[in-house]
């Protein structure tokens, strides 16, 4: 199966320091613009019913709003308790102001 990227929203819309959620296909997905550089990860979070965009983003690290579970946006790792369960990613290009992921 190939990899498929799906055009997902403006580069200038990605704000920095902070998270927005983007529906990529039939996923909704996080995205967090970090340093410059954008990451995905699925948006809602392992532990509970929580959409991460919703949460607190400080540096490559979002906090989900319901139990305050940290996750590494870059490979999705669960950093705390209570998560026992890593996030999903997923590769980001930027193509002519255009962010794309890989679903």
């Amino acid at each position: 199966m190939s990899t498929q990227w799906i055009k997902a929203i403006a580069r200038a819309d990605v704000p920095e320091d902070d998270v927005i959620a983007v529906q990529a296909g039939d996923r909704e997905i996080a995205l967090y613009g970090v340093e410059g550089e954008v990451y995905a990860t699925d948006n809602l979070c392992t532990h509970g019913n929580a959409r991460l965009c919703d949460g607190f983003l400080t540096g490559h690290e979002i906090e989900c709003p319901l139990h305050q579970g940290r996750f590494d946006v870059r490979d999705g790792r669960a950093l705390c308790s209570p998560l026992r369960e890593n996030v999903m990613t997923y590769p980001v290009r930027i193509e002519d102001g255009i962010v794309f992921v890989a679903l």
